[in-house]
């Protein structure tokens, strides 16, 4: 699927132009042209043809924008620019779905091709006759810009998702910990080195865009590139600092685990020392000393023996028990907290910093 939007030097707005048109409106250097582009990786030679003999991109630059899989990146190719963005969403298992979008930047015209519907570029698109026509009029890589922008501020919603989940993991793991629990732990680290694989890439992306020159971006414009990095850098540290907690929640679900096992091997002691005596005097009045076989007098009348058998076993097991109970022996290392006041303190420092960037974009 193709669709077009094209801005003259006059002012005129056209959407959906035929490959005429196209050629036309190449040829107006005041104008600004925006070409979508959906395709199916690896079944779309009609769209690299249109690529290569319309806008004359070099045919290695098509082939790897008809062809995904690629790391954020950007090479110059003097007339043009080829830039490989990533656009992210949040599962439902908290895994990152990855949305690749290639870009062509030129002097009078913008190409992006992707191949599934990317939410903010919809929505940037979506602003005709909203601010799309103001940004059309101040050149296409301010268009460009809009749409990195856009991108990036799509990246604050997979970010409170992951925060939301490590809170869920802590209350779990201090509340009742499961088999899954550590299964969560690892899948949410993995989401969150891909995050910050991601972001570290697509940083160096709007590094050089804010910082280098390129012929095809206006040096005033460069300032907005640098506005968009410094968002990414910002959220490059709430991604360490969201790292930092899962490895944290994976400490303290070893040590609730451990403290909960200290726990129960703690009470299966007590109760074996409590049968202990038990267990002794039941053996030792059990030999049978007062049998016919053995011979022996017996001093004491049998009712006597059973008396004292008895007290003792009755008496024994919570004489013990006071004595461990006076030792300390029963009291808890650990207090069950439903969650540590630290912890509380890291949520206040990262929900600050979510605020500040939300301000930000």
């Amino acid at each position: 699927m193709i669709r077009s939007i094209f801005r003259s030097g006059s002012g005129e707005i056209r959407q959906n132009l035929t490959e005429a048109q196209l050629r036309e409106a190449l040829r107006d250097k005041d104008g600004t042209l925006w070409v979508d582009i959906v395709h199916v990786e690896g079944k779309n030679e009609e769209y690299g043809v249109l690529l290569r003999e319309v806008f004359q991109f070099h045919p290695l630059a098509v082939d790897d924008a008809l062809n995904e899989s690629h790391v954020p990146r950007i090479d110059d190719w003097q007339e043009y620019l080829y830039i490989v963005l990533q656009a992210m969403d949040l599962e439902l298992n908290r895994t990152l779905d990855h949305q690749e979008l290639d870009v062509f930047l030129g002097r009078n015209y913008l190409v992006t091709l992707h191949t599934e519907p990317i939410r903010p570029l919809e929505h940037l698109w979506g602003q005709l006759g909203r601010g799309l026509e103001r940004r059309m009029a101040e050149g296409p890589d301010h268009l460009l810009y809009a749409l990195a922008d856009a991108v990036i501020a799509d990246f604050m919603p997979v970010v409170d998702g992951i925060d939301e989940e490590i809170d869920d993991l802590e209350r779990e793991i201090f509340d009742r910990p499961r088999r899954s629990t550590v299964g969560r732990i690892f899948r949410l680290r993995r989401t969150l080195l891909q995050l910050r694989r991601m972001l570290g890439a697509l940083r160096e992306v709007l590094n050089k865009l804010a910082r280098d020159e390129y012929a095809v971006i206006d040096p005033s414009d460069r300032v907005y590139f640098r506005d968009v990095y410094d968002h990414l850098v910002r959220l490059y540290d709430i991604a360490d600092g969201l790292r930092d907690m899962v490895v944290g929640a994976l400490d303290s679900y070893v040590s609730v685990t451990s403290n909960r096992l200290n726990e129960i091997m703690r009470t299966l002691t007590v109760v074996s020392i409590l049968c202990l005596p038990l267990t002794f005097i039941t053996g030792f009045f059990g030999m049978n000393f007062f049998a016919e076989a053995f011979n022996i007098a017996n001093p004491f009348s049998p009712y006597v023996v059973f008396s004292f058998c008895m007290l003792a076993l009755i008496l024994t097991p919570p004489l013990i028990f006071l004595y461990i109970r006076q030792r300390g022996w029963l009291r808890p290392v650990i207090r069950d907290n439903p969650m540590p006041e630290s912890d509380e303190d890291d949520e206040d420092d990262s929900a600050a910093s979510r605020h500040d960037i939300q301000k930000m974009l």
